[in-house]
């Protein structure tokens, strides 16, 4: 039977990271997977999760199975992190959170319970948008529509087209939006738009869908919740998929949350019976380890100091090398402005570069970035910033 399986083509963004390992070259440059890296090129582990491990191990007593939902002190400090402890939505006990592997998790799980639950609902994500996100809705069974968001002529964010487009989109249907630091664009809507976003869903009576993975690398974790907080008006029903992976570099453990907030608490009970449901007949239970090591930071006033510190130190990087290769590009003669990167957020940063200049810099340069153009900008660092600029220098000309 297996003869006539088809080899699937490579992950856009996954599979350049298995070239960029097999490249022999020493100066290649690997901008294309979405991880943090230090000025040494390292993906550290945070302090204050070796001292959460510390203390894991010391007190650890099972290996027992969590419950479907996963850990109870994991999901409450999500929940504080996302709104607030003395928020509406809290207080009210309008939301409730599920433990999941990873935001790619969280994002499956919602897409399975909307699959299920509101059959035939049709899913609006920006163009551009994360590579698999229409792949996990696609695989949910959900229809998929797209409203513009990149406005090349400024590099900035379309938002007259975005807002033209959703206003077509019926009632009921689902708006995906990135929290904050959109990936791949680095572009998110300001405050004031996040208002005119939430008067729309508000008045058309459309579900928003939060990806929130990058919370703290962008302004801050207060700043970066600011559209999330909009959105969540009294009454307003929502999904939030977010993520420790980025934020606490906590990659290769999978920890992740998916949070419903329904309109009264009597209906968010009804949601989590059904998120259980799908997780039974996903991955049936959440792996505990990041989860535990969150919930420790987050639940000691200490080692949560370290975080927001670490977090803040992380930050300042990324910003600080957008600056940095805006600088460097300026020198090194290229007439192209891309003094827009400096105003983007996050990890991510759309260059310009087309999928022929992108080859050109993996083929010639060992440069690797994803085929859209996309930088990761937490992959510059010092000591590579000036063979990157003469490589972009070269494909431009």
């Amino acid at each position: 039977m297996f003869q006539q399986v088809q080899t699937a083509p490579p992950d856009s963004i996954l599979g350049l990271n298995e070239a960029f390992r097999n490249d022999p070259n020493p100066e290649k440059i690997n901008l294309s997977v979405g991880v943090y890296k230090d000025e040494n090129g390292v993906t550290p582990v945070l302090k204050c999760v070796k001292q959460a491990e510390k203390r894991l191990l010391e007190t650890e007593s099972t290996k027992s199975y969590l419950p479907i939902d996963g850990r109870a002190g994991y999901t409450k400090s999500v929940r504080e992190l996302l709104f607030g402890a003395d928020h509406e939505v809290l207080t009210a006990k309008r939301a409730v959170t599920v433990q999941t592997p990873g935001g790619t998790g969280a994002l499956r799980v919602a897409g399975d319970f909307l699959a299920d639950s509101f059959p035939g609902r049709t899913l609006w994500h920006s163009q551009p948008t994360w590579p698999n996100h229409p792949n996990i809705f696609t695989a949910a069974g959900i229809p998929l529509k797209t409203y513009p968001y990149f406005d090349k002529a400024t590099n900035g964010l379309d938002f007259a087209g975005m807002m033209q487009a959703l206003k077509q989109a019926p009632k009921g249907d689902i708006i995906l939006l990135h929290g904050c630091c959109h990936n791949p664009t680095g572009i998110d809507p300001t405050p004031e738009q996040w208002k005119v976003i939430g008067d729309l869903i508000q008045e058309n009576e459309l579900l928003p869908l939060l990806d929130f993975a990058y919370q703290g690398l962008g302004d801050g974790l207060l700043e970066d919740a600011a559209g999330l907080r909009e959105l969540a008006r009294p009454g307003q029903e929502m999904l939030i998929c977010s993520s420790f992976s980025k934020n606490f570099g906590l990659y290769n453990e999978r920890v992740g949350a998916l949070t419903a907030v329904a309109e009264h608490e009597a209906e968010s009970v009804a949601v989590l019976s059904q998120l259980k449901k799908v997780i039974r007949s996903n991955y049936s239970n959440p792996p505990t380890h990041g989860a535990a090591v969150v919930e420790t930071v987050l639940g000691d006033a200490e080692l949560k100091a370290m975080w927001e510190e670490e977090l803040g130190d992380m930050r300042d990087r990324i910003n600080g090398i957008r600056k940095l290769f805006v600088d460097k590009i300026s020198a090194c003669g290229i007439d192209q402005d891309f003094s827009f990167i400096q105003q983007q957020k996050g990890m991510f940063s759309f260059s310009g570069l087309n999928q022929m200049q992108v080859d050109q810099l993996r083929n010639e340069m060992s440069i690797y970035i994803v085929g859209s153009g996309r930088i990761n900008v937490a992959g510059i660092s010092e000591a590579n910033v000036d063979r990157l600029c003469e490589g972009i220098k070269k494909v431009l000309s």
